[in-house]
C-alpha cells in the first residue's frame, strides 16, 4: 500500500469566520506547520486541496443554495429572506470573505481524497469533517458537507459497503439525514448527549443505517475504548467494508470549549490506529475542536498514527515554536499550561466505565450481532 498522502491549502491560513466565531483560530494552518517542523510532512506526501467547483457540489447540494452561497460571497451580505432559507448570514454560519472558497476547498480535498483511495490507500484531510451541513441550507458553522460528498464519491467509483465512524462531540446529523435508509453505507457515530443538535439518540438508527451512542459528560478515556472495543470496531469489521470514512472531530477532548467530554488525544490515536487496517480504503478527515493547541497537537498525532511515526516525548525546538506562536482570546489562552507548547501526547485520563454506559453499549452490541 502506498504512503498515507496529506491534502491541505494554504485558504485556512488567512480565512476566519470572524473574530467572535468559534473558528476564529487557526486549525489546518498550525497541523501543516507543526508536521513539517516535525519532518512528517514533505512535497513528497502533501496534495494541494482543489476548491471544488459547483457542479461536483451538486452531487448532493441544491443549485440553487450553492448559488446563493456562492452570492453571498460576492456581494458579502445576504438578504433576509436568503437568511430564513438557507442560514446564510447567522451568528453560526456568517458572511466572511471566503464563505463560499473555503468550504468548498475542503470538500474539494474529501472528494480528491475519495478519489486517491479509490484503488486503495490512507489520505487525511483535516480540513474536512462539515458533518453538520444540509443539502439545501448551512448548519452548525457547515456551509457543505464534504463527508457526504466524500461517500457519493466512492460509491460513484463503484464501491458499496461503506463505514462512516464519527468521533466528534457533535452528532453527524448531516450524514445521517443524507444516507437514512441506505443498504451501502453504514453510520456509527458517537458524541454527547443533550447536546446540539440534540440528534443522534441511541434507539434512532436512520432506517437501520445507523448506530448512534449518546454519552454522558466527563467520557473519559477507559469509557472510549470500551466503545471502540464494543462498538466501533465489531460495527466496522461485521459490515465487511470496502472503504472507512472518520470524521476525527477534536473537541471531545477535555479542554474544549463547546463540549463537556474529558477524552485525552490518546483516545482518538487509537482509534485511528485500530481502524487504520480493517479496510484496503481509509479516508479521515477533521471536524470540530475550538481549542487551537488542542486541535494541532491531536489532529498532528493522526498524521504520525497514520504514518506509524512513534509521537515522541517532547517535540523538537522548531515545532514547540509553532505551538508557542498560538493565541487564543479565551480564558485558558492567557496562562496555557506548558505541556501544550512541548508535547503533542496528553495525560491519559482514566475512569471508571459507568452503569448506563455498559447497558447501552450492550443494546447496540445486541443490534449488530
Amino acid at each position: 500500500m502506498h504512503a498515507p498522502l496529506f491534502i491541505g491549502s494554504e485558504i485556512y491560513r488567512s480565512s476566519t469566520y470572524g473574530s467572535k466565531h468559534p473558528l476564529a483560530i487557526p486549525r489546518v494552518s498550525t497541523v501543516i506547520d507543526l508536521c513539517r517542523a516535525q519532518g512528517w510532512l514533505t512535497t513528497s506526501n502533501y496534495r494541494v486541496s482543489p476548491c471544488a467547483k459547483p457542479a461536483a457540489l451538486h452531487a448532493f447540494h441544491t443549485p440553487d443554495y450553492i448559488a446563493a452561497l456562492q452570492r453571498a460571497e460576492r456581494d458579502q451580505a445576504v438578504s433576509d429572506e436568503t437568511r430564513e432559507k438557507y442560514a446564510l448570514g447567522t451568528l453560526s454560519n456568517p458572511v466572511f470573505a471566503e464563505m463560499y472558497r473555503r468550504p468548498a476547498t475542503a470538500a474539494g480535498g474529501s472528494i480528491l481524497g475519495a478519489e486517491l483511495i479509490r484503488d486503495g490507500g490512507i489520505v487525511y484531510s483535516p480540513a474536512g469533517g462539515t458533518h453538520h451541513g444540509l443539502a439545501n441550507r448551512a448548519n452548525g458553522f457547515c456551509y457543505l458537507n464534504d463527508p457526504v460528498l466524500a461517500i457519493l464519491t466512492l460509491l460513484k467509483n463503484g464501491l458499496d459497503r461503506i463505514v462512516y465512524v464519527d468521533i466528534d462531540a457533535h452528532h453527524s446529523d448531516g450524514v445521517e439525514a443524507a444516507f437514512h435508509g441506505s443498504t451501502k453505507v453504514r453510520m456509527i457515530s458517537v458524541h454527547e448527549a443533550r447536546r446540539w443538535p440534540f440528534s443522534g439518540t441511541l434507539t434512532y438508527d436512520a432506517g437501520e443505517a445507523a448506530f448512534n451512542l449518546p454519552v454522558g459528560r466527563n467520557l473519559n478515556d477507559d469509557e472510549f475504548y470500551a466503545i471502540l472495543d464494543q462498538l466501533i470496531l465489531p460495527g466496522t469489521a461485521s459490515f465487511n467494508p470496502q472503504a472507512i470514512v472518520l470524521q476525527c472531530g477534536a473537541d471531545a477532548v477535555a479542554e474544549d470549549p463547546l463540549s463537556r467530554l474529558a477524552l485525552s488525544n490518546n483516545a482518538h490515536w487509537r482509534a485511528v490506529a485500530s481502524l487504520r487496517d480493517i479496510a484496503p480504503r481509509l479516508l479521515v478527515l477533521g471536524g470540530g475542536g475550538y481549542n487551537p493547541w488542542s486541535v494541532a497537537r491531536l489532529w498532528s498525532g493522526v498524521w504520525a498514527t497514520l504514518n506509524g511515526i512513534e509521537i515522541p516525548d517532547a517535540l523538537n525546538s522548531k515545532a514547540q515554536s509553532v505551538l508557542g506562536d498560538l493565541t487564543w482570546s479565551r480564558a485558558a489562552g492567557k496562562c496555557p499550561p506548558r505541556y501544550w507548547f512541548e508535547t503533542l501526547r496528553d495525560t491519559p485520563n482514566h475512569g471508571e466505565i459507568r452503569p448506563e454506559l455498559r447497558a447501552d453499549l450492550q443494546h447496540l452490541a445486541d443490534r449488530i450481532s
